[in-house]
């Protein structure tokens, strides 16, 4: 159970492996006898229904581990990512985002991702680096000032959007949307906290780069409205 990548692994050998005798031998017979099969695409496409039939009996035994269902979900996307990029798969067949998507394991997976992302935060904000920019002295790179936890929240919202962003339905989707919301006023909540301690230093260090958070946050999300 804690090494799914072994057999995620297999499978992308076994298709990358056999490759050149489906294209070679085996598609001008089809070709030849006037079929539209596409005889890489079909033998991706049994492998890949052995993957659904081996996650389907292992997810219940993880679910309730964080870490081994968080590894799994990791190797699962790295997986997907490589058939589609690679090989070619297509995203009309059968894919590991349909499991993914089933309800226990998609507000599992809901559940361990906030849980994370969340502890991802305390670590951000703790830092002694937190309101410095990491570009301070590059000054045509850091035009907006923008301290390290800011850059770093943005770098984790773009992080869960590609995690999630092949899920075959819209309603999975909108509602990793709504985590990543709930995340934004979390970060909000904890930027505010902050402000609240430095009022009395309103031109400090820390206060500027609260402000300097600000903007940048409200830049980026203005610059993915159009993102669908």
């Amino acid at each position: 159970l804690n090494k799914p990548e072994w057999y995620l692994t297999q499978v992308l050998m076994w298709i990358g492996n056999h490759s050149k005798f489906l294209d070679d031998k085996i598609q001008p017979i089809l070709d030849k006898a006037g079929s539209s099969v596409n005889a890489g695409l079909e033998f991706s496409r049994a492998l890949v229904m052995l993957i659904l039939e081996k996650l389907a009996v292992d997810i219940p035994c993880l679910l309730y581990d964080d870490t081994l269902f968080c590894h799994l979900v990791d190797e699962v996307l790295l997986f997907e990512r490589e058939l589609y990029s690679v090989h070619g798969y297509l995203s009309s067949f059968p894919s590991c985002m349909h499991i993914l998507s089933e309800e226990s394991c998609f507000q599992r997976w809901l559940t361990v991702e906030k849980k994370f992302a969340l502890q991802k935060m305390d670590s951000m904000l703790s830092s002694e680096a937190a309101w410095i920019s990491q570009y301070k002295d590059i000054t045509d790179v850091d035009e907006m000032k923008v301290p390290d936890c800011a850059e770093t929240f943005m770098t984790l919202l773009l992080v869960i959007t590609d995690r999630y962003k092949n899920l075959p339905t819209a309603s999975r989707k909108l509602q990793f949307l709504g985590l990543q919301k709930e995340l934004v006023d979390d970060f909000r909540i904890r930027l505010t906290q902050v402000m609240k301690e430095e009022t009395r230093a309103s031109l400090g260090f820390r206060y500027c780069a609260i402000l300097n958070a600000v903007n940048y946050i409200a830049t980026v999300l203005a610059d993915w409205a159009d993102n669908v």
